[in-house]
């Protein structure tokens, strides 16, 4: 069985293009046009890669995103006309890998396809020591799983990756654009507002879980996951 893609997109002459720009490629491909058969799809699909469009008749690709990662780990890149910084943001907070504005290169889209299965492969087949431990932390990037104080805590993927990133490299300070390229992989064409929005919403999960490392700014520089001595 080849690699599986779903193609969730109210306009049809799109999704056929793309099925068949995909295909030739060696992809196996199935389309939706509207959001509530997009996620009835998905469950009877069981896609390796999920392209969305953002406006859409039934349900929209947030709330479809939303629902996705309710169930699923697996790769989502938002395709839509609108090409707003809120867009990208919003988007990339709900869980999705990346994000195309139309109109857009097939070969661009193939290329961003290719990497977000490459980088979601690699995490996949992680082993359990992969696994990072602090004082009364756990994060697991093989089952997608973050205890604090031994409770496991709902986490959307990316503000897992983020912080499992930064805890694999503690002390260590990154830029905003040095995590976007490391955690998201891709070259973020707005600007750099979700990471802080990420760090935002960890540290209201980690408040409190412990006085011996914290999740830290640096200003003027970026964050970085601190052991305190």
């Amino acid at each position: 069985m080849g690699t599986k893609i779903l193609i969730v997109d109210d306009d049809v002459n799109i999704c056929e293009t793309l099925r068949q720009y995909f295909e030739a490629e060696g992809y196996e491909v199935k389309t939706a046009n509207d959001g509530a058969e997009g996620i009835s799809y998905f469950k009877m699909y069981e896609p390796d890669l999920v392209l969305l469009d953002i406006m859409m008749p039934k349900k929209e690709g947030w709330q479809v995103c939303r629902e996705i990662r309710e169930i699923s780990s697996k790769p989502v890149i938002m395709i839509t006309a609108k090409g707003d910084v809120f867009d990208k943001v919003l988007g990339l907070e709900l869980g999705a890998d990346d994000f195309l504005v139309k109109p857009f290169d097939n070969k661009e889209l193939a290329a961003r396809t290719k990497a977000v299965l490459r980088r979601y492969s690699a995490h996949d087949n992680q082993n359990d020591e992969e696994v990072i431990k602090f004082d009364n932390i756990e994060i697991s990037l093989q089952k997608y799983e973050l205890k604090l104080n031994g409770k496991s805590v709902d986490i959307p993927p990316k503000e897992l990756e983020l912080l499992y990133f930064l805890a694999a490299n503690y002390n260590r300070v990154f830029t905003r654009d040095q995590l976007l390229d490391k955690v998201w992989g891709f070259d973020y064409l707005g600007d750099s507002r979700t990471v802080d929005v990420h760090v935002k919403r960890l540290r209201e999960k980690l408040e409190g879980v412990s006085d011996k490392w914290i999740l830290k700014t640096v200003w003027g520089v970026g964050y970085k996951f601190e052991i305190l001595q």
